[in-house]
């Protein structure tokens, strides 16, 4: 697989990143995955925007948006594959052994791998940690990914395929790299923004198809929903079998999550970049 890293496109063994890079060090950095249908990204232009949002927040200078859409559209050509996940990767480059940024630049990667199977359902586990809906990085997709790394282990010690975070205020927020829908009151309802989760791609495309509305919900209307499902954009619209290993009664995927689905398999089918 080729990598462009800091302008080149170069082979991946070549691909090096100094052990002083603050992404490395202290988990300063911002991140966006996309996924391709028939060679092409999807949504890249709201990638590029979310990760220009997410910079911002964090301070981090990113290259023009023209010249990443060219490095996506480089390292997917030079990968020979029409279904990849393709990450982009700005760090805060090379700093000093501790919280304050270095002088320099920006460290720029985009990376591409063939994409994993998607399960066909997920089991779910709610996680005893709060997502802190109130933090400097609430609503940034940033690198700083230590918390999800144990929420996810915990699910999976517990037999699930993805972890469930509640807000401070006990509000249901979202996965480790995902959204959460449920059925409450026969709509499909997702935590807004303010609850601290991410601002998906995907759920953002089935908000504005009228799929999904936001409502802030508790924790429990997870675990008491007839069905349920994940975004995100390896996902698309997954169902959610079981919470905490009790099975949904809709079934996998209940008839709300099937239509959404479709509806979002349309959407990919209409424009690849909505």
């Amino acid at each position: 697989m080729k990598v462009w890293l800091d302008g080149a496109l170069v082979d991946e063994a070549d691909a090096r990143v100094s052990v002083f890079d603050h992404g490395l060090t202290v988990g300063d950095g911002v991140f966006e995955t996309l996924k391709t249908y028939g060679g092409r990204a999807f949504a890249l232009r709201r990638h590029l925007d979310r990760l220009a949002a997410s910079a911002a927040g964090m301070g981090l200078a990113v290259p023009p948006a023209n010249t990443l859409r060219a490095a996506v559209e480089a390292v997917v050509a030079a990968s020979g594959l029409e279904a990849v996940a393709v990450r982009i990767t700005v760090t805060g480059g090379l700093g000093p052994l501790g919280s304050g940024r270095g002088g320099g630049g920006p460290t720029v990667v985009v990376a591409a791998r063939p994409l994993p199977l998607a399960l066909p359902a997920v089991d779910v586990v709610v996680v005893p940690w709060p997502r802190n809906e109130r933090g400097a990085l609430a609503g940034l997709k940033t690198t700083s990914y230590g918390e999800n790394v144990v929420a996810l282990a915990y699910a999976r010690e517990r037999g699930g395929d993805e972890a469930i975070f509640a807000n401070l205020a006990g509000r249901l927020c979202e996965g480790t790299g995902s959204n959460v829908v449920v059925e409450h009151a026969g709509r499909l309802v997702t935590p807004p923004l303010a609850a601290g989760c991410l601002a998906g791609v995907t759920r953002a495309l089935l908000l504005e198809a009228g799929a999904v509305v936001e409502e802030d919900v508790s924790l429990d209307a997870l675990a008491s929903s007839s069905e349920a499902f994940l975004t995100s954009t390896t996902r698309e619209v997954q169902p959610i079998g079981a919470v905490d290993g009790h099975p949904l009664p809709a079934g996998t995927p209940g008839p709300l999550t099937a239509g959404a689905g479709t509806l979002f398999a349309a959407l990919v089918a209409k424009d690849l970049d909505p």
